[in-house]
C-alpha cells in the first residue's frame, strides 16, 4: 500500500487529501532515539477508513452523494483513505485508489464534494470514542456514531470552501487509547452568486418589542423546504439573558425573528448568519453575511384604552404617566393591537390624501404636526394634537391616529425609543396586521408564529443554545 505525503502542520492543507499530524511512516526522533530499530514495543494502534466523494470537474459524475447501508453503489467519485491512528496522537495517511481507479492515480488533488457525506469508520477490531469535526471558522459539524461505536457520518453538510479540521479518538482491540488529527478542504461553490442575508434593525439601543429582520438575496420557495430548513438553522440568534425565541417566513425572502414573549429589560441579542459554504440544492450555496448585535433598553409600554380616551405609560411594569388621548372616530377606527415604534420624527406635515381622503372633502387636512412618533408605515402616529385638547380624555375625534397635548407628545417622543411597544384596546379597529404595515408580530399567538417556521415546532431552538449538538461523542457501551 502506497504512502502519500502529508503535512507536519494540518494548517497547512492546500489540496483535499487528507492530511494527518505527523510525518508518514516514521517515528519521531525521540521514539528512535529511546527504542532503537527491531526492539521497541508495539505501538498501540489502529486503522481508520475515511471515506468521501471528491469534485473532480465532473470528470466522474459526482453529484449529490448518501452512504447506502452497503458499501456497493458508491457515487463514482468516492474516495477512501486508510489513517494510521497512534497512542501518540500522530497518525499516517495511506493512500487507496477510487474504485475504477487505476493504482497510483493522482486522485488526492481533488477537493471534496462538499455536497457529499464524510465517514470514519473502523478497518479493524476496536472503537470510535470521539470524533470532533471542525470548520475553519470554530464551528462542529454535527455527526453520529453508530452503536457499534465503529462508524461515524455527518448529519449536516458540509460546507463548500471550508477547511475542516477532524480529530478521532479510538481505543484498539485491546483498549489502550489511540487517536490522530486530519484536515481536507471542500470545493468551492459554483459561480453565480451567493444566498446571503441583511439583517435587521441595525447595531443599537431598542425597545423590547423590536423584531430581528433578515432579508434574503434571493428567494427560498416554500416548495424547497429543506433549503428553507437549512437557511434557518443557519440563521442563528443568541441573547444575554437567554430567552425562547424562533424564526418565522413572511415570505421568500424575509425571515423575522421574535421571543415567546418581549425581550428582557437590557439584553444583549446577537445574530450572525452561518450561511456561507452551506449547500442549499438548486439554489446553490450560500454566503457570508454581517453579523448584528444590538441591545433593549428599558421595557416601555404605552397601552391606550380608546374607550376611556387614555393612554399608560409602564417602565418595567410601573406606572409612569397616564395621558388623557383621542383616538380615531366613526370612519377611521384607530387599529386594535399590538405595534412597535418605527421611527420618531419631530415634524412631519400630515394630509388627507396620503391616507386616501380626497382634497376638497369636509374630512381633508393639511397640518404641520409636532412629536409624531410613527407606528405604521401607512401613517398612523402618536402626536401632538393641540387643536383637539378638548376632546382629549373626552371623545374620539382623530383619523386614526392618538392625539395628546404637546407637552405630553414631547414628553412621550423622548422617553420611547424604536422597538417600544404600543397597544391599543377597544377601539373598534381592525386588527393590526403582522407584516405589511410595520411590525404588528405580536399579535400572532405562539403556535401560529412556530408553524411559520421551517423547523418543526418541537425542534424550536432557545437562544444562546449551540444550533446543533457538538459532534464530539463519547459512547458508553
Amino acid at each position: 500500500m502506497q504512502l502519500t505525503k502529508a503535512w507536519g502542520v494540518v494548517a497547512a492543507v492546500t489540496g483535499a487529501m487528507l492530511v494527518a499530524a505527523a510525518a508518514p511512516g516514521r517515528a519521531s526522533d525521540a521514539d528512535a532515539a529511546e527504542h532503537p530499530a527491531g526492539r521497541g514495543p508495539k505501538e498501540a494502534a489502529v486503522t481508520l477508513l475515511v471515506g468521501r466523494a471528491v469534485d473532480d470537474g465532473g470528470r466522474t459524475g459526482v453529484g449529490r452523494c448518501t452512504v447506502p447501508t452497503s458499501r456497493p453503489g458508491l457515487c463514482a467519485g468516492w474516495r477512501e483513505e486508510r489513517v494510521r491512528a497512534t497512542a501518540r496522537g500522530s497518525g499516517t495517511v495511506l493512500r487507496m485508489p477510487a474504485v475504477g481507479e487505476p493504482a497510483g492515480a493522482h486522485a488526492d488533488a481533488l477537493p471534496t464534494d462538499a455536497d457529499a457525506p464524510l465517514e470514519i469508520a473502523l478497518a479493524e477490531p476496536g472503537r470510535l470514542t470521539d470524533v470532533t469535526v471542525t470548520d475553519g471558522h470554530g464551528r462542529r459539524l454535527a455527526g453520529e456514531l453508530s452503536a457499534d461505536s465503529g462508524r461515524w457520518l455527518n448529519t449536516e453538510p458540509l460546507r463548500a470552501g471550508e477547511t475542516y479540521t477532524v480529530q478521532v479518538g479510538a481505543q484498539d482491540a485491546a483498549g489502550t487509547p489511540v487517536g490522530v488529527t486530519m484536515a481536507f478542504r471542500t470545493a468551492p461553490p459554483a459561480d453565480g452568486g451567493r444566498l446571503t442575508a441583511e439583517f435587521g434593525p441595525g447595531p443599537g439601543t431598542y425597545g423590547a418589542g423590536e423584531i430581528v429582520t433578515a432579508d434574503l438575496s434571493r428567494p427560498v420557495p416554500a416548495a424547497d423546504p429543506l433549503a428553507r430548513e437549512r437557511v434557518e438553522q443557519a440563521l442563528q440568534v443568541t441573547s444575554e439573558p437567554q430567552v425562547e425565541g424562533a424564526w418565522h417566513w413572511v415570505d421568500a425572502s424575509t425571515l423575522h425573528y421574535r421571543p415567546r414573549t418581549y425581550w428582557p429589560a437590557h439584553t444583549v441579542v446577537r445574530v450572525r448568519s452561518g450561511l456561507d459554504g452551506v449547500e442549499l440544492g438548486g439554489l446553490g450555496h450560500g454566503g457570508p453575511s454581517e453579523p448584528l448585535e444590538f441591545t433593549v433598553a428599558d421595557r416601555i409600554e404605552a397601552l391606550t384604552d380608546s374607550a376611556a380616551h387614555e393612554m399608560t405609560v409602564r417602565r418595567n411594569g410601573r406606572v409612569i404617566r397616564t395621558i388623557p388621548v383621542t383616538t380615531g372616530k366613526a370612519g377611521f377606527r384607530t387599529r386594535a393591537g399590538i405595534k412597535v415604534v418605527l421611527r420618531k420624527e419631530s415634524k412631519v406635515r400630515m394630509r388627507g390624501d396620503s391616507v386616501g381622503i380626497k382634497r376638497g372633502t369636509k374630512e381633508f387636512y393639511d397640518l404641520p404636526v409636532r412629536y409624531a412618533t410613527r407606528v405604521t408605515w401607512s401613517g398612523e402616529y402618536i402626536h401632538a394634537a393641540p387643536w383637539s385638547v378638548e376632546a382629549q380624555g373626552e371623545a374620539n375625534v382623530s383619523h386614526g391616529c392618538t392625539g395628546m397635548s404637546t407637552e405630553d407628545a414631547a414628553w412621550f417622543f423622548e422617553t420611547v425609543r424604536e422597538g417600544d411597544i404600543v397597544e391599543v384596546v377597544n377601539s373598534g379597529g381592525e386588527k393590526m396586521a403582522p407584516f405589511d404595515n410595520g411590525f404588528g408580530d405580536w399579535n400572532v399567538d405562539w403556535d401560529s408564529w412556530l408553524a411559520g417556521s421551517a423547523l418543526a415546532a418541537t425542534d424550536a431552538r432557545r437562544l444562546g443554545a449551540e444550533p446543533h449538538a457538538p459532534a464530539r461523542l463519547h459512547p458508553t457501551t
